[in-house]
């Protein structure tokens, strides 16, 4: 088991790492650094998952791959990094409150600017319920919707890469 998880190890902990460091520098350029996090992800996410499926392959598993060897280094390397990304953007956020009321007040401002729009596509009921949880946001609810858009494309570029990947012996 150990063979399969060495490089989703090294991929998803160095992928979760960059995500954090992502969002911090974003922040030094934008208000909100949260959108353009979401953007790096969808970059970072399946370089990490192709790296670490291919350098299974290569060098641990003698040039062949399953197709469930595949989803299973995609799994944990995806894993890791949505993991890493919700403690530390939580973290950071913990640690800069500013931050954090900046990045409430963007979303919130956004909101109310765009709100004869939203109540004629959804109804006023569901445009004050949406502002009245984004008064309630918190610093976890931040880093856990970073996190999960992290996950959830991963499990989608996983299948994929596993796909072109997949070599069986013969």
């Amino acid at each position: 088991m150990n063979k399969y998880l060495s490089t989703a190890y090294k991929f998803g902990g160095l992928g979760g790492v960059l995500s954090v460091l992502s969002f911090y520098s974003l922040s030094f350029l934008n208000p909100d650094p949260t959108n353009l996090n979401l953007i790096f992800g969808y970059f970072l996410v399946p370089v990490s998952i192709y790296l670490s499926i291919k350098f299974y392959k290569e060098y641990s598993n003698s040039g062949f791959l399953s197709f469930a060897e595949g989803m299973t280094v995609g799994f944990v390397t995806y894993g890791i990094i949505g993991i890493l990304s919700i403690v530390g953007i939580w973290l950071v956020l913990q640690f800069s409150p500013e931050l954090f009321e900046v990045i409430r007040k963007q979303k919130l401002d956004l909101l109310i600017e765009n709100r004869q729009l939203i109540i004629a596509q959804v109804g006023e009921n569901s445009f004050f319920a949406t502002e009245e949880s984004m008064k309630n946001l918190t610093p976890w609810n931040v880093a856990v919707n970073d996190g999960l858009w992290k996950i959830i494309p991963g499990m989608f570029f996983s299948i994929i890469i596993s796909i072109i990947l997949r070599k069986n012996p013969n």
